[in-house]
């Protein structure tokens, strides 16, 4: 491998240049490798000659060659090697190869050097476009010209050999065979197809001057040799036919008359366009390196190449080579032949597309007058160029032009134009034209300060073809390179620019994702509509709010009425749903800067209708009530609104309300569909008194009674409160079907206790907390059970309602039991007798604390006068303490009849 061979040798080339491993061409005895500087990337190639190729053509003659013999040759051939390097090194024309790295000996014997880019010789290329043709005659027989292209179709790869390309090729040419003989004096002696390379822009160079000389009437002292016709015509059998002169290729001048002059090139010239058009694509003339068959070959009218036998080639010449040209090359007289100036004259060339490529190359020196009409003209006829010639000719020739900032916007009209035209034109604008045009248009901060007309005048071309720039990049290579441009525009502080940069939206949308479009897109966007003092740029900025929320480009009623003369985006573009704002970013950014507007244009307010259309299909219904409706009646309102404008308003207005209409009723019936219409009663009855005090006259009385004793002003709102919500829980629970039964134990009292001590008995059961119900026959405390809730229904009242409202007074409700009867009525007979409460020895739920000897006064309830009879302890009425003096009625303990006048206050006196 040569890889490994590069490291048995150390040179200045393979230190400072990265090689590839396996070589890309092979022009005659070099092997070309492509390379790239180490320190700058600059790419070149790498000519290597291996000492290997002499010894291996000298070995086959085993001991007829001496030595000394062969060592003489080879030193010979090496001397001839270095010679076309150094020459290359002396010699500097846009027609000759470009040395990058002069010649260097290697430690194996070969030698190397480097030059600019080449993809291959013109040998090369016609061996290939042979083998191509040979291929393609044979049906069914596969070739290695067979490509797959974008669709995974096969298709033939053509190869660059069309008429034009060896019309350009042919000039090029031309023009260094001037150069060499006018300006060095210099003749080539060894053109052929060999000798020709093709570089990466598709120039044809000229090189392999091994051969090259002063031609025999110069009188210029020179410090290159002549040429040795003698050697030089001596084909050595031990050396590659590649290292010596190429005889199918060579003037009658060397070999019949042994003359050197510059015509001998032009004869050989001759010969190199006939195997451009032959087939095979080789010289007429089948000399197999031998002098004598030559001079036969010459001598006769049939086997030498002349008009009258279609210069012995197999297909038909064109008709402008036949008649000017060919025989003003191919002719055994040199005085007759035409020179490389008039060779470049002649009506060969003579057409628009070859001489727009000879006006590209002397372009640089051109007026900037000059320049512009041939921008200006070269834009109608880029169709006319074949594909391989725009890319690899006309656009680089371009794209060096862009430093000329005076044309800089027509050079960028004709490179989108190339770009469109071809078919890779995704690779030629990602290699070519992306790296450009970050040169063009820096990004860093401060430039949008340093107004710059023409390269204004540029950008506005970029956004005009943005659509072309979407479908010719990556997503990140947009974000990169082109989003920042676009951002140079909308910071613009010129109007177009920033109208043209808001119309590029649409294809910003579709290659940008969502945060991109949210943090970076967006915020610009917004600064640029709110600070813009120009209406037409406040028109389109509500445009790009309605493209940013989903709306399409090409809606007519999102585009306002075309007053600011911007040119509309094309139907394709339509935003991603992956991209559009998020429903936060619509309500609270974009509904605010609509709210702030303070022109009431119609052109204006009807553009932001549009936005507001698309606001409602992406906001929820409670801020278009709240926010977007107040502000559409606002904007209908404006006193230069046409009726029909009016009536579009409304017509919004109508239909978003009729949206927050039906979405509220949807919502109230679902949360009410688990309720009843009990509920909502219940509810209704929290702030009626008679819900908490139950009957207003007896309250009223008890009342009066607390406040004039005296007894009644320690007492506060939370415990009226509590009583009221007690009184109401019993009076809901009195529509229950069946009566629950308590019981109640306590200590029994002897005859001996007073009243007071009583009393203190009534302290400690005087509030709820310190009951303890037990249901009849289960024989547990209701304390013990989970909190339940009894099932409302329509008769329950308040308390069914206050049950299910407040957990605290679900402990009282009894568990188990069947639907209840509870009344707070204190004059009505109970039902059953076993409502009556029972006094038991038994193990009480609960104890009395004995009552204190002093009398003590109670914050709800009054002492009934001490009683010289006989009295039970005071009774619990349906979970309560009835206080007061009571009598029993059919076995019902009643309060005493009130007393009225002054014995009222008998306890006052």
């Amino acid at each position: 491998m040569f890889t490994s061979a590069l490291k048995s040798f150390s040179s200045n080339i393979s230190a400072n240049y990265s090689i590839s491993a396996t070589p890309t061409a092979n022009c005659g005895a070099w092997k070309v490798y492509d390379g790239k500087k180490k320190s700058t990337g600059r790419a070149v190639s790498i000519f290597v000659f291996e000492r290997k190729l002499l010894d291996a053509h000298a070995g086959g003659f085993g001991q007829r060659s001496s030595t000394s013999s062969m060592k003489k040759v080879h030193e010979e051939v090496i001397a001839r090697v270095k010679k076309e390097s150094n020459l290359l090194a002396r010699l500097r024309h846009p027609s000759i190869l470009e040395l990058a790295e002069p010649i260097e000996d290697t430690r194996s014997g070969g030698l190397m050097f480097a030059t600019e880019p080449v993809t291959a010789s013109l040998a090369g290329l016609l061996h290939e476009k042979d083998a191509q043709e040979k291929a393609g005659g044979v049906a069914g027989r596969p070739s290695r010209f067979a490509v797959s292209d974008g669709n995974a179709q096969l298709r033939r790869r053509e190869l660059d050999i069309d008429e034009l390309e060896i019309q350009k090729g042919l000039l090029q040419v031309a023009q260094g065979l001037e150069f060499l003989h006018e300006s060095a004096g210099l003749v080539h002696g060894n053109l052929n197809p060999d000798s020709i390379y093709i570089n990466a822009k598709s120039d044809w160079k000229i090189a392999g001057l091994a051969f090259a000389g002063p031609p025999d009437t110069s009188d210029t002292p020179s410090t290159i040799d002549p040429i040795s016709l003698s050697e030089a015509l001596y084909h050595d059998p031990r050396l590659p036919r590649t290292l010596q002169l190429d005889m199918d290729y060579t003037s009658p001048d060397f070999v019949l008359e042994s003359n050197v002059s510059s015509a001998a090139d032009m004869f050989s010239l001759g010969l190199v366009m006939l195997a451009l058009y032959n087939s095979p694509h080789t010289s007429p003339l089948k000399t197999n390196s031998n002098v004598s068959t030559y001079k036969k070959l010459l001598s006769s009218s049939s086997s030498a190449p002349s008009s009258t036998n279609n210069y012995l080639l197999s297909r038909p010449l064109p008709k402008d080579l036949l008649d000017g040209v060919l025989p003003r090359l191919i002719t055994r007289r040199p005085e007759q032949r035409m020179n490389a100036r008039e060779f470049q004259q002649s009506h060969f060339f003579d057409n628009i597309l070859v001489s727009s490529i000879r006006y590209l190359d002397s372009l640089p020196a051109k007026t900037a007058n000059e320049k512009s009409q041939f921008m200006r003209g070269l834009a109608r006829i880029l169709d006319q160029f074949p594909r391989p010639v725009l890319e690899k000719k006309v656009l680089p020739a371009l794209l060096e032009e862009t430093k000329d900032r005076e044309i800089l916007f027509l050079v960028l009209q004709n490179v989108f134009q190339i770009v469109k035209l071809l078919p890779s034109g995704r690779r030629a604008f990602e290699g070519k034209v992306i790296p450009k045009l970050q040169e063009i248009f820096p990004t860093a901060k401060g430039t949008l300060n340093e107004r710059d007309t023409a390269k204004e005048a540029g950008l506005v071309v970029v956004l005009d073809n943005m659509g072309l720039i979407g479908g010719s990049c990556s997503g990140k290579e947009f974000k990169e390179v082109v989003l920042p441009i676009v951002r140079l525009g909308l910071e613009s502080h010129t109007h177009s620019l920033v109208d043209k940069s808001l119309g590029c939206l649409p294809t910003i949308m579709a290659m940008l994702d969502f945060s991109t479009i949210k943090h970076e897109v967006f915020p610009t966007v917004a600064a640029v509509f709110s600070k813009t003092s120009s209406l037409g740029i406040k028109i389109r900025g509500l445009q790009a709010f309605v493209i940013l929320c989903g709306g399409l480009s090409d809606n007519n009623e999102a585009l306002g009425d075309g007053l600011d003369g911007a040119s509309q985006p094309s139907k394709s573009a339509k935003p991603s749903n992956n991209s559009i704002l998020d429903k936060y970013t619509v309500q609270e950014k974009i509904v605010p800067l609509l709210k702030a507007m303070k022109t009431k244009e119609p052109a204006v307010m009807m553009a932001a209708l549009a936005v507001f259309k698309q606001v409602g299909k992406i906001a929820d219904s409670e801020f278009l009530a709240t926010e977007c409706l107040p502000i559409l009646w606002a904007f209908s309102l404006g006193p230069l609104l046409s009726l029909e404008q009016f009536q579009e308003y409304m017509a919004l207005i109508k239909s978003l309300s009729t949206r927050v209409e039906n979405e509220q009723m949807r919502k109230l019936r679902e949360l009410s569909s688990g309720s009843t219409a009990t509920r909502s009663h219940d509810l209704m009855n929290v702030g009626s008194t008679d819900a908490f005090f139950g009957n207003g006259e007896d309250a009223g009385a008890i009342d009066f009674e607390r406040l004039v004793l005296g007894r009644g002003t320690s007492s506060n709102s939370s415990n009226m409160l509590a009583d009221g919500f007690a009184q109401q829980h019993q009076r809901a629970q009195s529509s229950r079907a069946a009566t629950p039964v308590f019981e109640r134990s306590t200590p029994s009292m002897t005859p001996g206790q007073n009243n007071v001590k009583g009393a203190s008995n009534v302290n400690s059961i005087s509030h709820p907390s310190n009951l303890t119900f037990q249901a009849a026959g289960t024989g547990s405390s209701l304390n013990n059970f989970a909190a339940l809730k009894p099932v409302p229904s329509p008769s329950a009242g308040l308390g069914s309602s206050m049950a299910n409202g407040f957990g605290a007074m679900n402990s009282l409700q009894p568990s188990n039991l069947g639907p209840s009867s509870w009344s707070t009525n204190a004059s009505a007979p109970m039902a059953q007798a076993t409502s009556r409460p029972s006094y038991s020895q038994t193990q009480p739920p609960f104890s009395i604390a004995p009552p204190p000897k002093s009398t003590l006064r109670f914050p709800q309830y009054s002492i009934a006068p001490p009683s010289t009879e006989k009295q039970p302890s005071m009774p619990i009425q349906h979970g309560y303490l009835v206080s007061g003096p009571t009598v029993q009625v059919d076995g019902v303990l009643q309060p005493n009849q009130k007393k009225t006048g002054l014995d009222a206050y008998e306890s006052l006196l």
